[in-house]
């Protein structure tokens, strides 16, 4: 098994010598004591802060890679429009949680670097349809492979049934804060 991003062990592995209390604040009995009861919440609120510190360092490097006038935040938008194709401007506006202003400000900031282009929504004419262009989806394909290659090459110590519960899980998390 792998160690912590911070170098400490798993959370809930045994704490201190002695003490009759793992990490989880259990005592040997299998008994929470209050304190201990909030110790995986500390441990996961502490492991999340780290994983979006470099995640938000790692958006913003794909999104230059993608383009050098990108914006970080935009990258998100060009991966959901890459796995899910055209989608109207207000569904991109609520899966990514901003307003439509802002929204509108990105996808013309998309548009000016030729990486998306809108066209008319077939089912209603008042709207549009926003879909990654030729260049867009290359370029965003070379890059997501080359994210793709890096998660392979710093978790070749993983065993696969590993990654694939670790992916299990960040999904579960997911699903229940979009909620």
């Amino acid at each position: 098994m792998h160690e912590g991003g911070n170098g400490e062990g798993r959370p809930g592995e045994s704490g201190a010598p002695g003490t009759g209390v793992d990490r989880r604040g259990a005592d040997r009995g299998g008994a929470v004591d209050e304190s201990g009861a909030d110790r995986e919440f500390l441990s996961l609120e502490r492991e999340l802060t780290v994983f979006l510190r470099r995640a938000r360092a790692n958006q913003g490097e794909m999104a230059r890679e993608v383009h050098p006038d990108l914006e970080p935040a935009a990258y998100g938008l060009l991966v959901r429009l890459d796995e899910h194709g055209r989608q109207r401007a207000t569904e991109l506006a609520a899966y990514i949680g901003v307003g439509k202003a802002t929204m509108s400000r990105q996808l013309r900031a998309l548009e000016e670097l030729g990486l998306v282009a809108r066209e008319p929504d077939p089912a209603d004419g008042r709207a549009w349809l926003v879909h990654l262009t030729e260049e867009g989806r290359c370029r965003v394909g070379k890059v997501r492979e080359a994210r793709r290659a890096r998660y392979v090459s710093q978790l070749s110590h993983w065993d696969r049934s590993e990654v694939a519960e670790l992916a299990h899980l960040l999904h579960q998390l997911n699903r229940s804060m979009e909620k």
